[in-house]
């Protein structure tokens, strides 16, 4: 059972940029197609980004297009969340996850790992 840790979140304001980070305790972490989900506060958990074990597939809620990017790099069992651009409504505690199917991914469901989460915070 590959575990997470989230790391990379922080108060910030409108406009500015951050990385997270996701890293996985697993070797074989290209075995796990991962993605990022965000909970605000009074809010449902909801998707963000997706990406497939080789890292040669990703998906992105429409809110984030053309302003986050997701990546990962394998050598490092991590996987990572450059989000420029924030907006006071990004704010919310980030969720890394991970899962065999990249489709899981997608939709949020049967996920084999979660993260314990970061919090961002933009101010404005």
């Amino acid at each position: 059972q590959v575990q997470l840790v989230e790391s990379g979140g922080g108060l910030v304001q409108a406009g500015d940029s951050l990385r997270l980070s996701c890293a996985a305790s697993r070797r074989a972490f290209s075995r796990y197609a991962a993605g990022w989900f965000r909970q605000a506060p009074g809010k449902e958990r909801e998707f963000v980004a997706a990406i497939s074990r080789s890292g040669d597939s990703t998906s992105y809620a429409d809110f984030v297009k053309g302003r986050f990017t997701v990546s990962r790099d394998n050598a490092k069992n991590t996987v990572y969340l450059q989000m420029n651009n924030l907006k006071p409504e990004d704010t919310a505690v980030y969720y890394c996850a991970a899962d065999s199917y990249y489709y899981n991914i997608q939709n949020g469901r049967a996920l084999d790992a979660w993260g314990q989460g970061t919090l961002v915070t933009v101010s404005s």
